[in-house]
């Protein structure tokens, strides 16, 4: 292949002495500096394409500086479209590729289209199904990260897409995009709901799996990226990059963060036989952690995400490359921090996981960064994965013990009473005092991957037919129950039975110590109707449905009641206790366990599996002579039938006002009620009391 190819007349491009740094397409007083890292090219060439994608110039970058080409080419400008082509040594192609295909930049900020699995435009030369770069100009402005003090965080996960498909208020043209999420009918409830912090699934560009796409299903989630700066322009009515800053900034200027679910695990390009998109092109070995056999003629890619690859984390491009990427996004786009899918990838260095990895230290140390709100899933699937705990202080990690462990206790498992006192105080168990904070710990009962909390009480069996694989697909251990009916039912004694338990579930999740993650939508009561793996499902079963019966807005105001109760009580927010020496700040000068006929818990209480019941008596230090402490008295009943309490504490009605019954429908009927020492606790039911 030659080195210049014009397909005009005439050719305004022209190659010029460039700079090794930095990488990507970027644009200076002499046209686009391109700096493209591929160790193993026998030669590379920046590929120019009109604004219909067909192809303009071909030109071969000519320097190189060991496993860096890179080359400026004059007359580009901002909203050129690009791609890059590369031409293997033959004796270290790992892939078999040649040089028809088209690759995307690593570094590209913008592309001019999703991405799409077509096997008939991927054949030969790939350039009609492989979207192209699209150069951008420099920023205009540059930010810090946002964040809320950690007491106060409350997480809501959502789905661009999701939140506003069929939000009335929000405009037909609008809806499932950029702009509709930031639609003002959205951030008022946000507002409302009285979360802090919203995490979206994954805004990078991403392509749904091929198996997907040939079932006619597509990847609804995003956990499939092809590159790690693009914003995906499936969410855009026009630019998807400045539609999706715009929506950033929105939130910001309302006064949340922006915490964004990245996949620095895998990319889309799957195993030896997925398609080659970018990396495998570039720099297979670099990007990938690969092992080659002497037995075999081809490289087996290691696969500890189950999606048919794993990035390598510990190759010092890799890093760099997420480094830079988490900056853009923080610096350009408006993010305040990061939630890592798989994370325990992050840490693999020689394939295992350690606390104390490269990639760890670097963000510590980087002074943007570190400021930033960093949450792990703590686990893949490669040997040694299961790393809940052990990621370094100032992140916090999602703990799916809370979840296991409250979703059981509440369906009336035994033997769950001692664990779940220990994940409403902040699973102490897991991290640990002195080492970690309490908020360390991001507590859910229900996730993006899994039921939602409506299907939790509705369902027992998972029911994931519509994603087309026999209904093998998802988890079986949901730890769920359908309270005598699987599915919808009008039973008014089954409902009435799911709202309290829902009642039960989202205060649990919402007043224990810790950080709350909130699935959004929960909130709405939103069903998909028992499929507990709803990836593929680009439809309603994923979809929030904002037209609400009188049930669903009934645990609406529940929902705002309870998070409104935890965010004016900074005791209910975060427990400093005097034994805990992470920090020098205490306010809890009492905490004390009780069984229910007001005698201490002894340590045999806490493992007798025919109780579920108890109460937990919090008394706050002294803030001033003048004011009184604040007391809180927690009472808690899991079982299937109602029980007696008798407590000495709350013996004197009028100090105490009950402040929360999940037993009651409107919480202002609790309120009003009259407190005794002696009285009965409805089955399945938590009270909270506060001193007046």
């Amino acid at each position: 292949m030659s080195e210049q190819i014009s397909f005009s007349s005439v050719n305004p491009f022209q190659l010029l002495p460039g700079s090794v740094h930095p990488f990507g397409a970027t644009l200076n007083d002499k046209g686009c500096n391109f700096s493209i890292y591929c160790p193993d090219a026998e030669a590379v060439f920046v590929c120019l394409f009109d604004e219909n994608e067909q192809a303009i110039a071909q030109i071969a970058l000519q320097e190189r500086i060991q496993s860096k080409w890179f080359g400026c080419i004059s007359n580009v400008e901002a909203g050129q479209f690009y791609g890059l082509r590369v031409k293997p040594k033959q004796h270290k192609n790992l892939i078999d590729f040649s040089v028809e295909k088209l690759l995307i930049d690593p570094y590209a900020k913008s592309l001019s289209r999703a991405i799409n699995w077509d096997p008939n435009q991927y054949q030969g030369d790939s350039h009609a199904m492989v979207p192209k770069g699209v150069i951008i100009g420099p920023a205009n402005q540059e930010f810090m990260p946002q964040t809320v003090p950690a007491a106060e965080r409350i997480v809501y996960e959502a789905h661009i897409k999701g939140l506003t498909k069929l939000h009335p208020d929000v405009p037909n043209e609008h809806r499932g995009t950029y702009i509709g999420a930031m639609h003002p009918a959205v951030i008022s409830h946000l507002q409302t709901l009285g979360v802090t912090s919203i995490q979206f699934l994954p805004l990078m560009s991403f392509m749904p799996e091929p198996f997907a796409v040939a079932k006619g299903l597509t990847n609804y989630w995003g956990y499939n990226p092809v590159n790690f700066f693009a914003a995906e322009p499936r969410y855009a009515c026009k630019d998807a990059l400045a539609e999706c800053k715009l929506m950033i900034q929105t939130y910001r200027e309302a006064g949340f963060e922006v915490i964004l679910d990245v996949v620095f695990n895998h990319t889309a390009e799957a195993g030896a036989h997925g398609p080659v998109l970018s990396f495998k092109g570039l720099c297979a070995n670099h990007a990938y952690i690969i092992e080659q056999n002497d037995e075999t003629d081809h490289a087996e890619f290691i696969n500890y995400s189950g999606c048919g690859n794993t990035i390598k984390v510990a190759d010092t491009y890799m890093q760099s490359l997420i480094l830079d990427a988490m900056r853009y996004w923080v610096s350009e786009m408006g993010v305040s921090g990061f939630r890592f899918d798989l994370a325990a990838t992050l840490g693999r260095e020689q394939n295992e996981y350690r606390s104390h990895a490269s990639l760890f230290k670097m963000i510590q140390q980087d002074p943007l960064l570190k400021t930033a709100a960093l949450i792990a899933e703590p686990w893949d699937i490669g040997p040694g994965g299961y790393q809940l705990g052990h990621f370094p202080a100032s992140w916090m990690e999602v703990n799916d013990k809370f979840r296991d462990c409250v979703r059981g206790f509440w369906r009336g498992d035994k033997a769950l009473k001692g664990e779940f006192a220990t994940r409403l105080m902040g699973s102490r168990d897991v991290f640990r005092k002195n080492l970690r904070p309490m908020h360390a710990s991001v507590n859910n009962v229900t996730y993006h991957d899994g039921y939602t909390l409506h299907d939790l009480v509705s369902y027992e069996q998972k029911h994931n037919l519509a994603n087309l694989e026999e209904n093998r697909d998802g988890h079986n251990h949901n730890v769920s129950r359908n309270y005598g009916v699987e599915g919808e039912t009008d039973d008014l004694g089954v409902i009435a039975l799911r709202e309290q338990q829902k009642r039960n579930l989202f205060a649990t999740l919402i007043l224990s110590q810790g950080t709350p993650h909130v699935l959004g939508g929960d909130e709405l009561s939103r069903t998909q109707k028992g499929n507990n793996n709803a990836y593929c499902q680009d439809n309603e079963l994923n979809y929030f449905n904002w037209n609400l019966s009188d049930n669903q807005q009934q645990f609406l105001a529940f929902c705002r009641y309870v998070i409104a109760l935890r965010q004016q009580h900074p005791l209910l927010q975060q427990m400093h206790f005097a034994d805990d020496q992470f920090s020098n700040q205490e306010n809890i000068a009492i905490a004390e366990w009780y069984r229910r006929d007001g005698s201490h818990k002894r340590d045999i209480d806490w493992v007798n599996h025919e109780h579920h019941c108890f109460a937990l008596h919090i008394v706050g230090t002294q803030t001033s002579m003048k004011q009184a402490q604040q007391q809180w008295v927690f009472c808690i009943n899991s079982a299937d039938a109602p029980k007696q309490f008798e407590l000495d504490v709350l013996a004197q009605p009028n100090r105490w006002k009950c402040m929360l019954d999940t037993a009651c429908n409107d919480q202002q009927d609790c309120k009003s009620s009259h407190i005794d020492g002696l009285f009965e606790m409805p089955a399945h039911s938590m009270r909270l009391f506060k001193s007046i």
